[in-house]
């Protein structure tokens, strides 16, 4: 009797110790914004894909799709804009991504084929606009502006500069992703491969381009370790914690079909417009989801 009333006591203090260490009091060193002692999870990584073997694999279908950050589902790859983490410990992804481009974390592609692997300098190259002629001021070895002797103006000189892009500017990311059948499961299933997004590229003739960026490999084990590290703006909870990796692999975004595998190799907008393309869009959609369900009919 006694040793249970032993045994009584001490799961009853170390319950009360357990319950006193949760509890933040107003002397503690913890972040302002936060009330409650938050978990943290040290080492995150992230999930390899399952081994799939050739064999299994009885169809196959490439899908390129555009996710547009205007559209309202979408806003949460957008903001924040600024640079830096803000103080919820979030990144907008492209700034995730250029992060980790200007670091050397990722690698990084010259199409979405990914033959073509780029170093550091030549991805950011891509971003750049054609060089555009500019006046500036002609200046001595001191710096100090040299004026024309006859007129009586200031001398000035044409250079070439590169307008690099605005992050802010980037509004629209395409992907391109597998659809398969595996045989093991009979289920269609779907990876994506790649990454690219849209910049406005500036043009010497005058005017703006709209231009695809380099490729990063969404497969490959250090994009998807940058992106498991990063969290999203989740509108429903605050508390939940979203990172990049589980957005897209949970296909947690709304996007639109621009282009499938074909023998013509070529976009919907090079033969459609308007009204027809949003049609054919829609129709690919439809038209993988009824292969699937099409082989359970007799």
């Amino acid at each position: 009797m006694k040793k249970v009333i032993i045994y009584a006591l001490a799961l009853v203090a170390y319950c009360t110790v357990a319950n006193a260490q949760s509890i933040i009091d107003a002397d503690d060193q913890r972040n302002p914004n936060d009330f409650y002692q938050k978990g943290i999870v040290v080492g995150k990584k992230a999930m390899p894909y399952p081994f799939l073997r050739e064999s299994d694999v009885v169809w196959e279908c490439v899908i390129w799709r555009e996710i547009d950050f205007n559209e309202k589902f979408n806003q949460f790859f957008y903001f924040p804009v600024s640079t830096e983490n803000d103080t919820q410990g979030r990144i907008s992804l492209i700034n995730l991504i250029m992060k980790g481009v200007r670091n050397g974390e990722i690698p990084t592609y010259e199409d979405d084929d990914m033959i073509k692997e780029l170093d550091v300098e030549a991805a950011l190259k891509m971003l750049s606009g054609d060089p555009i002629p500019v006046q500036e001021a002609v200046t001595d070895e001191e710096g100090n502006p040299i004026y024309d002797e006859e007129t009586g103006e200031i001398m000035e000189r044409t250079v070439y500069k590169t307008r690099d892009i605005d992050i802010a500017d980037i509004t629209k990311i395409q992907i391109k992703e597998k659809w398969y059948i595996d045989k093991q499961d009979s289920r269609m299933k779907v990876r994506i491969v790649g990454l690219r997004f849209h910049f406005m590229k500036e043009l010497l003739a005058g005017g703006f381009s709209d231009e695809l960026s380099f490729c990063i490999p969404m497969d490959d084990m250090r994009v998807r370790q940058l992106f498991v590290n990063a969290n999203a703006y989740d509108d429903n909870n605050d508390v939940v914690e979203r990172s990049y990796d589980d957005i897209f692999i949970q296909r947690y975004f709304d996007s639109y079909v621009v282009r499938e595998s074909n023998v013509y190799n070529r976009k919907l907008t090079d033969y459609l417009t308007g009204q027809d393309a949003i049609l054919q869009s829609q129709m690919i959609e439809e038209r993988i989801f009824d292969i699937e369900s099409d082989m359970w009919e007799y």
